[in-house]
């Protein structure tokens, strides 16, 4: 089964999207430390060849707003959250005790402007759930998010706070609820048709679904009608193991990894671990071995999650983009292409279900800008020619300065008894599954309100809580060598004038396209 899903309104031909991408030029100041293989500056170097290759007038482009105390501690717990608003490469010698406690350290550096980094990335995930959420977009993109280790109560692998797992509760918000019988949604959706007028209504899967929910509350005096769930997909080298364990016992959220499996940190991610209780059976495990190639991951990757989608038929996906699963990663063992990471993007695609494509590890820094370059394309449905554009950074790509990069001719372990013993157990697991799973309706909680710096936003911020116990928003900023662009917020000078300007024509371009 090679084929998607239903189309959304946007994307009936299969190939136009509409796509919103996050970014804060000041991503890549921040710096993990003199020979730590983690480089925000990669994101920089991505945005440029993203500008360079006009990809970006192809996209609505936005800053994300830094997620607040309250946002990540819907995830963490608050002494954790506490912890890294407060440390500071001056102060950490004070609290040896709570780094200890924290797992922060060696991997985890302590380092200026940690707090805000994890403010940043984190905001860039959530918001383009709440754009997915509000369906303003098809797919979402935040290269600078995927930090998939991160646990509820500690920091691990380069990852301190976890904005997949706060991106996916916010998705929760609207594909948790549960599933109507498909004769009582249609006719719900066909009443609302009559009544109120063509809402933005789609067919997914057999079921209709609205796309303007609130008007649902009025008429019919219940709940948002809303229907499924959401699947996270995860192509880094390593296990997403903060993400599986943190929806370990639920059916709300599969859970899907290919990853290294072995010798290798952080030593999780068996083929024998699936969830437990409700959710046993929806975390999936595909353990790897070194060299594995394109055609030996893309005969795992497209028939188990071809199986997902029919079986779980999620309402939304997250698709985490580690790139050191890459050919000749510096602390990877894989050999898949640029195209070849990307076609698992360009499967998942297919199924026109809104798409969240998050970064993630990745650490020969050349190459992980070519494939979320490339990537960004793919999301496009445009196809980026191989020679590449000169910009800044045009002296990393050499000596080829060329978007893909060949393949090694390294030994694949991963022989094809062994692979296909992979995919009948996984297929088995699958089979398990008989129905997309349902509960009771529930009022939904609100939404995460994240202006982001295109929209005309001015004075405090909507999101803003004066009965939260844990607003920052009076807080002075720490001291940090990053700038904070947030921390007053004052009238939009000219650079953001300019992207209101490019979105409205982002916007109109689409328009024309679609119609």
């Amino acid at each position: 089964m090679d084929t998607g899903g239903n189309s959304l309104p946007s994307g009936p031909d299969g190939v136009k999207r509409k796509v919103s991408y996050f970014y804060d030029p000041e991503v890549g100041n921040y710096y993990y430390g003199q020979g730590h293989p983690m480089k925000p500056h990669r994101i920089r170097m991505t945005h440029a060849l993203l500008a360079h290759y006009g990809l970006l007038q192809h996209m609505h482009v936005l800053k994300p707003n830094p997620a607040r105390d309250k946002d990540l501690c819907r995830f963490h717990a608050d002494d954790y959250v506490s912890f890294l608003r407060s440390i500071t490469p001056e102060t950490q010698q004070e609290q040896l005790r709570h780094l200890k406690r924290f797992n922060v350290g060696e991997d985890c550096p302590v380092f200026d402007g940690l707090y805000s980094f994890c403010q940043t990335y984190a905001g860039g995930s959530v918001g383009g759930a709440v754009k997915l959420n509000h369906g303003h977009c098809d797919i979402a993109l935040n290269w600078a998010g995927g930090l998939h280790h991160a646990k509820k109560c500690e920091a691990s692998g380069f990852c301190y706070v976890n904005d997949i797992v706060l991106a996916i509760l916010e998705l929760l918000k609207v594909h948790e609820v549960g599933i109507l019988s498909y004769t009582t949604f249609s006719v719900l959706c066909l009443l609302a048709y009559v009544i109120v007028g063509n809402q933005e209504m789609i067919a997914y899967n057999g079921l209709a679904m609205c796309f303007e929910p609130s008007f649902t509350i009025s008429l019919f005096d219940m709940p948002k009608l809303v229907l499924t769930r959401v699947l996270y997909v995860d192509i880094d080298i390593h296990h997403g193991d903060g993400v599986e364990e943190a929806f370990y016992t639920t059916d709300r959220v599969m859970t899907v990894s290919f990853h290294k499996f072995g010798d290798y940190f952080p030593g999780t991610g068996d083929i024998r671990d699936i969830g437990f209780g409700k959710g046993k059976y929806y975390s999936l495990n595909v353990p790897l071995d070194d060299g594995i190639d394109d055609e030996s991951y893309q005969s795992l990757f497209k028939p188990i999650m071809a199986k997902v989608m029919e079986v779980f038929r999620p309402g939304a996906v997250v698709l985490q983009c580690g790139a050191d699963s890459l050919s000749g990663d510096r602390l990877g063992c894989f050999n898949l292409s640029i195209k070849g990471h990307a076609e698992c993007v360009k499967f998942m695609r297919s199924f026109n279900v809104p798409l969240l494509l998050l970064g993630g590890g990745g650490y020969t820094i050349r190459n992980v800008a070519r494939c979320w370059c490339y990537e960004t394309g793919v999301a496009l449905g445009i196809e980026l020619e191989d020679k590449m554009p000169q910009h800044e950074y045009y002296e990393y790509f050499g000596p080829d300065y060329t978007l893909h990069v060949a393949p090694s001719n390294m030994e694949n372990k991963n022989s094809r008894p062994i692979l296909e013993d992979i995919r009948s157990k996984l297929l088995e697991y699958l089979s398990k599954l008989q129905h997309a799973p349902s509960v009771q309706f529930q009022e939904r909680p609100p939404d995460t309100e994240l202006p982001e710096m295109d929209e005309d936003h001015d004075g405090e911020d909507e999101r803003s809580d004066p009965d939260s116990d844990m607003d920052v928003d009076e807080r002075k900023p720490l001291p940090t060598r990053v700038k904070n662009e947030f921390i007053e917020p004052e009238a939009k000078d000219m650079d953001e004038m300019k992207l209101d300007e490019h979105n409205r024509e982002v916007d109109l371009k689409y328009s024309e396209t679609s119609s």
